[in-house]
């Protein structure tokens, strides 16, 4: 039998995708990786986790220029200019793409330029040639979801992709969702000088996140001026020349309402991305929602043929992709490649951050665990005193028997840089006590997750 073109072939160049294939070249292993944008680095570093983060800085700079004072700086007229905020955004997102470039360069990676669709269980087409493979994985990310009867068009109803890229600041902006991203994006706007309202059909923002730093993070978000209609939903939007019409109705039943907005964005979630991959014909099955089905190892119902990230179950989550990219690149070269998906940190990029790993308060009550909570207020700590950034909690949970720690949730400044803290005590089965006795750094924000360790033994010293 001739040899294959490649020993692997991973379809989509994202976070899963592009570090599996770096990982497959690092074990030896002859890799391609196709992906039918031009940049790689998939939606995260092109339309998404990037981009938006710089809009975060960017528009976080701007809204501290009008506190500095309290410093004793005077700053003088400051101005917006978006277009260079844009210039600086899209610099970022170049700059990253090339660097993966180079690492596909660096590691001898074939970068086939097209869209992939699977003929069988060792052959790709791309864009109508084909190439041949011991194994694929399929690493194709996910798209935003819609609304029924709501159509995007990106002008005046957008989805997280031209909420990126709006050509100046909107008078007003509605988000529908209050996930993660419509309060990132949300958030952005707002700052930049828009009236932002946020509707959701739940009752509480950010679905899944801990009951009590949502409650706490959504007063925050309020007092910087986000405007929230909780228990609602949107049934229809009129867009006009300049303006849109959002009829609203109370998510149990009730009169209809409009709200007339500049700006529309629908943030309601993402899908997984499987259309046009030649799935049914492989041979490779999915469930219900039209996620790909794999075993504990990755590998689909086709053998041959593995799945990672955002287009199967879990958490649509890039680090989770990544991940899993690396335990599938270390499976096929003969390890035993391993995610604990009991450990995926999550992170909202606000201001403050919110960051959890772990359970929820909500998750341990479901499941009739026995546990006690430790919480520790920011406002007690000398780091976030020195910054002006009191706002918010660290709360440590841990089973009452054995101490070990179940879950940490973080609303504050740096969040999303001391959850990694608790990932890693958790990861290796640590104990509150563990948190506790183990020297921070004075002052730090850190300090804040040890006194939270600490409480859980009523033993906090600051508060």
């Amino acid at each position: 039998m001739a040899e294959r073109d490649f020993d692997v072939v991973v379809i989509g160049a994202g976070p899963g995708g592009y570090v599996c294939a770096i990982r497959c070249a690092q074990l030896g292993l002859r890799t391609a990786c196709v992906d039918r944008r031009a940049t790689l680095g998939g939606t995260c570093l092109n339309i998404g986790c990037i981009p938006s983060k710089a809009l975060l800085q960017s528009s976080e700079l701007f809204e501290q220029t009008a506190h500095l004072k309290s410093h004793g700086i005077l700053p003088g007229d400051v101005g917006l200019d978006l277009s260079a905020m844009m210039t600086r955004k899209d610099r970022v997102v170049t700059t990253l793409t090339k660097g993966i470039a180079a690492l596909f360069q660096k590691n001898s990676i074939t970068h086939l330029s097209g869209t992939g669709r699977i003929v069988d269980s060792h052959t790709v087409d791309v864009d109508g040639n084909t190439v041949t493979t011991d194994h694929i994985v399929i690493a194709t990310g996910s798209d935003h979801a819609t609304l029924p009867g709501i159509e995007i068009d990106e002008k005046r109803v957008v989805s997280s992709t031209g909420a990126l890229s709006l050509a100046e600041v909107p008078r007003s902006m509605v988000v529908i969702g209050a996930g993660f991203i419509g309060l990132e994006m949300g958030s952005v706007w707002r700052r930049l000088g828009a009236k932002v309202t946020v509707v959701e059909y739940l009752d509480r923002i950010a679905p899944g996140m801990d009951g009590e730093i949502a409650g706490q993070f959504q007063k925050l978000l309020r007092r910087q001026g986000l405007v929230f209609r909780l228990a609602s939903q949107v049934t229809a939007l009129t867009p006009g020349e300049d303006d849109v019409d959002v009829t609203l109705e109370p998510a149990g039943g009730g009169p209809s309402e409009t709200l007339t907005t500049e700006i529309v964005l629908v943030s309601v979630g993402r899908k997984p991305f499987t259309e046009g991959l030649g799935l049914a014909e492989a041979g490779v099955a999915t469930d219900d929602k039209g996620r790909i089905k794999v075993d504990d190892r990755f590998a689909t119902s086709q053998p041959g043929i593995h799945a990672i990230g955002d287009c199967i179950a879990g958490a649509m989550l890039a680090h989770k992709a990544e991940d899993e990219g690396i335990a599938v690149a270390e499976t096929l070269a003969g390890g035993a490649g391993h995610v604990n998906h009991d450990v995926i940190p999550g992170v909202v990029y606000t201001n403050p951050e919110a960051a959890s790993v772990g359970k929820t308060e909500e998750e341990l009550q479901a499941a009739g665990v026995d546990y006690v909570a430790g919480r520790f207020p920011m406002i007690a700590n000398s780091r976030a005193r020195t910054y002006d950034e009191t706002a918010g909690m660290v709360k440590v949970l841990a089973d009452r028997s054995t101490d070990r720690v179940l879950g940490v949730h973080i609303l504050g400044t740096a969040a999303g840089e001391l959850i990694a803290e608790a990932a890693v005590a958790m990861e290796f089965g640590a104990s509150s006590e563990d948190l506790a006795r183990t020297c921070h750094a004075h002052p730090t924000f850190s300090e804040a997750v040890r006194e939270a360790a600490l409480a859980v033994d009523g033993r906090a010293i600051h508060a």
